[in-house]
């Protein structure tokens, strides 16, 4: 056998080999992706306007209970049509039987919503958990989750961010977590109430600090 012929043996085997390993490079190239994309429709990240259109479809489907735990904060700008989105849904699930409750962090400036969102209908606390600061979401009949995230750490940071995510396992986690928060926390009336006689201030004043409606103080001060 000349030398010629060994070396064209030679190559023809790292040919071969070369091209097994690309073979094998390809369908390992399609196992991941494969893999990205399931993952990707279990877990869609979203920006905040999907975030809010994420949230109120997701109420539309609801059949028995949604839980929140949100930052409250004051609604401005393109956030007030948000609100209104919400507590249009919070009607409608009320009249069909659906419990909506939600947990709002316990500061002076989150009265406005809480204000609307039980004018609509929905069971509003306000909780001292520390992690109500940093973290927003919703849960739906305890099969999805919509998780909201700030840009950075702090109570008055906007929701920026938010992920989609239909798992059983992760929405009894939060439920649970939920549910402890809400034992220790104060109920909305009782919270204005607590306000009202800490400050000593007539409903008429508070109305602007609190953006309560005047009547509604006075409503809830009288009980």
């Amino acid at each position: 056998m000349t030398i010629a012929t060994v070396l064209l043996i030679l190559e023809s085997i790292l040919l071969l080999a070369t091209i097994i390993l690309l073979l094998y490079s390809i369908r390992e190239g399609r196992g991941r992706k494969n893999l990205l994309l399931e993952v990707g429709k279990a877990t869609k990240i979203l920006t905040r306007q999907e975030y809010f259109l994420t949230v109120t479809d997701s109420m539309t489907d609801a059949k028995a209970e949604i839980l929140g735990f949100i930052t409250g904060r004051f609604p401005a700008g393109d956030d007030n049509k948000r609100v209104k989105d919400i507590t249009n849904n919070i009607e409608k699930l009320e009249k069909s039987g659906v419990k909506v409750k939600y947990l709002i962090p316990k500061f002076n400036d989150r009265f406005h919503v809480g204000y609307l969102y039980t004018k609509a209908g929905a069971e509003v606390r306000y909780s001292n958990c520390a992690i109500a600061n940093n973290i927003r979401f919703i849960i739906v009949d305890d099969r999805l989750v919509v998780i909201g995230i700030p840009e950075s750490i702090g109570e008055k940071e906007a929701t920026r961010k938010g992920y989609r995510i239909p798992s059983e396992g992760l929405a009894s986690i939060l439920k649970n977590f939920f549910y402890e928060c809400w034992e220790g926390s104060i109920i909305y009336e009782e919270y204005v109430r607590e306000v009202i006689k800490q400050t000593g201030v007539k409903p008429k004043l508070l109305e602007k600090e609190l953006q309560i409606d005047e009547k509604e103080l006075e409503r809830i001060a009288k009980k």
